[in-house]
């Protein structure tokens, strides 16, 4: 499968998937601490909140993060496998000027992260 087809296919997914729903499988998969960093919130218990069915909602621009964040996750654990997924997203990462992923997440650099973990899935490096 091409790199375009899984992007395509994970963002069908992530966009078709419940909030709640979605931040329960960040949580299980990224821990509610690195969830709360992604998201910008400050309360790391936030998450686990988000995660219940009748919990609340992230905010609109939370929300936007953290499905970026499951789609992302999906990409590299496909690909790789989750603790390699979970690395990336804490790691200084050289297509986004040594920030971690989860950073420029936060910061609302979403192109730069989809670049960033297409070149790593297609293994590729231009500095």
């Amino acid at each position: 499968m091409s790199i375009a087809a899984i992007i395509n296919t994970g963002f069908v997914e992530t966009a078709q998937l419940d909030i709640h729903e979605l931040v329960r499988r960040l949580n299980t998969h990224l821990g509610p601490t690195l969830v709360a960093a992604i998201s910008g919130s400050r309360d790391t218990k936030q998450p686990i909140r988000w995660a219940k069915p009748d919990g609340p909602a992230p905010s609109p621009v939370f929300e936007t993060r953290l499905r970026l964040a499951h789609r992302v996750w999906g990409y590299l654990a496909d690909a790789e496998s989750d603790h390699v997924a979970r690395a990336w997203f804490i790691g200084g990462n050289p297509w986004l000027d040594e920030d971690t992923p989860m950073t420029a997440i936060r910061e609302d650099r979403h192109k730069q992260v989809v670049a960033a973990v297409t070149a790593f899935l297609q293994d590729t490096y231009d500095a």
